[in-house]
């Protein structure tokens, strides 16, 4: 009898273990670890000026893509609300790699458009700050 094949996919930081389902490898472990545990990240002070001027457009109040997807990234609270479309929260507290924020703006999502769509990228700084502030357990403050 042959064991299982586990394949683990990396894009970015964060990992998809695909069968055997077994728990959470080791991977996906170290994928939502915090890159910089002695440097907390604000949410006020870091995450919300990225949000600001990265989704302005589509996901504040009054961007073109707001009423179609409900997503309102102005505040703390509305982004924990999640969109219309959303299947589940889109930060998962402590799971970054889990987290469809960071799935969204990652390089390539592994579904939909990666965000912000028709725009640049975010910097790898900006995505790892917002990856450790999840990590952290994604509070406001």
């Amino acid at each position: 009898m042959k064991a299982g094949v586990v394949l683990v996919l990396v894009l970015e930081g964060c990992v998809d273990t695909l069968a055997p389902e077994v728990g959470i490898s080791a991977a996906e472990a170290l994928c939502n670890e915090d890159s910089a545990p002695l440097q907390p990240v604000s949410f006020v002070a870091e995450i919300s000026p990225i949000l600001r001027a990265s989704c302005d457009r589509c996901h504040l109040p009054g961007g073109a893509g707001q009423m179609a997807s409900g997503l309102d990234l102005s505040t703390y609270d509305s982004l924990r609300a999640g969109g219309l479309r959303s299947v589940r929260s889109i930060v998962v507290e402590g799971e970054p790699c889990a987290s469809v924020l960071v799935k969204k703006l990652g390089p390539a999502p592994p579904f939909g458009s990666r965000m912000p769509r028709d725009s640049d990228p975010l910097l790898e700084p900006q995505l790892h700050l917002i990856h450790d502030w999840i990590a952290e357990g994604a509070r406001d403050h």
